[in-house]
């Protein structure tokens, strides 16, 4: 009997263990979409802020779970931890699903795994109803507090050091953070192809419905947005049915337009970490076929 919950409790501390290992991991490959989510609901209107306010959760979530994993001050530390972590969390989750009525990614997951508040409030019960069981079976440990204070420090050490929060005010692209078809997307993260579109231009049709043939084509070309600017009778959806094509787009001004395009559309710039990497303006496929080779 004594091994029986010996062993049921060293499983309920794994699945715990798991959980925010896999949430903090999640976020940091792109932490800009849990920044561009606390920026829509107001809780910043500062990037930097947010992407500090991100990653100080991130190292919280990495350091619980790591003390899952070892045996000590688990009933005086670790679950009180946790059980404080999830009620914040929800408390939010609350806040952003009923009251500001989000439907989208909660960001919880990061875009490794897309959640609706609703969602992430009913794995959080079942986290604190597991963790609560794990507190009447687990016999507490109180040796080597010092383990405990390096799995607080060391964490936050290394998300701080290894992603440091980006100063995003020089980069032409960080306001656009919405796309249709899309939802929230963070365009300041790893690699992204972004098209400028007028929906009128013969060219730019012709370059949208060779590209979604290269994207079918090609698995290792970067996801493509749109940015579309109208001045005319097409719309987006005539567009789409012309090119055969269904990227995510936003729509853009004239200003915006120009300043991003060349002598004349279409452009399409490759962006690596918010940073134009490379743009075409002619044989664009051609050319991005060589690239993606």
């Amino acid at each position: 009997m004594k091994n029986l919950t010996n062993y049921t409790a060293y499983f309920f501390r794994l699945i715990l263990a798991a959980s925010f290992i896999l949430s903090a991991i999640s976020k940091l490959i792109y932490p800009g979409i849990v920044e561009i989510i606390l920026i829509d609901q107001g809780f910043t209107s500062d990037r930097i802020i947010a992407g500090y306010t991100v990653r100080l959760f991130i190292a919280a979530e990495f350091s619980i779970g790591l003390l899952y994993l070892i045996p000590f001050y688990i009933k005086k530390i670790t679950i009180p931890s946790t059980w404080i972590l999830l009620f914040a969390f929800t408390l939010y989750l609350i806040y952003s699903g009923f009251i500001l009525g989000e439907k989208e990614n909660c960001g919880c997951f990061g875009e490794l795994l897309e959640m609706s508040p609703l969602e992430s409030i009913i794995k959080n019960i079942v986290l604190v109803i597991i963790s609560i069981i794990l507190f009447k079976l687990v016999s507490e440990r109180k040796n080597k507090v010092w383990i405990q204070i390096a799995f607080w420090v060391v964490p936050l050490a290394i998300v701080f050091s290894f992603f440091p929060v980006k100063n995003l005010s020089s980069s032409q692209f960080n306001k656009f953070t919405h796309f249709e078809g899309k939802g929230r997307v963070d365009l300041i993260s790893s690699s992204r192809l972004l098209a400028v579109f007028s929906l009128d231009c013969e060219h730019c049709q012709e370059i949208a419905k060779e590209l979604a043939i290269l994207k079918k084509e090609n698995a290792d070309l970067p996801e493509i947005y749109v940015l579309f600017f109208s001045e005319g009778g097409i719309t987006v959806e005539k567009f789409n049915s012309i090119t055969n094509s269904n990227f995510p787009y936003t729509m853009i001004n004239v200003g915006e337009f120009f300043d991003l395009i060349g002598s004349s559309p279409p452009r399409v710039y490759l962006l690596k970490d918010g940073e134009v990497v490379k743009f075409w303006d002619e044989k664009i496929t051609e050319k991005l076929k060589k690239e993606f080779e």
